[in-house]
């Protein structure tokens, strides 16, 4: 399906929630999401998390998990590649991205259709190194 195919197969809520997650500078959690739309559109939270679903499986957002368990959205045109602090729980977002040229190869094979990808690595930043010294 092409991509304006796609954007044109969404329904009218489908396409606030994405237009509200490509406004947003950071990635969102649910319930974040809920309040902003919240003030324009009268949506249900259990209805935001059914749009989420749906245009993460037609490859049109992406999520990750914080270290707290929450799922945060945000679109896919971001790679999402991070240093996380084990500790304070801050996030470091890397420039670049280190693994597109798997992403190809992987891809090229034919046998998995790849929507995004993140990568993350978890440690201790450089303050909370020093506190623990």
């Amino acid at each position: 399906m092409s991509p304006s195919d796609l954007l044109a197969s969404l329904t009218r809520n489908q396409k606030r929630v994405l237009l509200k997650l490509q406004q947003q500078s950071q990635p969102l959690s649910a319930q974040d999401l809920y309040v902003l739309l919240r003030q324009d559109t009268p949506l249900g939270l259990a209805t935001v998390y059914r749009i989420l679903d749906a245009l993460k499986l037609k490859g049109l957002i992406q999520h990750q998990v914080n270290l707290q368990g929450e799922s945060l959205y945000q679109t896919i045109e971001r790679d999402s590649h991070a240093l996380t602090c084990l500790d304070c729980g801050r996030s470091f977002p890397l420039e670049g991205c280190p693994v597109r040229e798997l992403e190809r190869k992987l891809q090229a094979q034919g046998s998995f259709k790849i929507y995004y990808h993140t990568l993350e690595f978890f440690g201790l930043c450089g303050v909370c190194a020093q506190k623990g010294d």
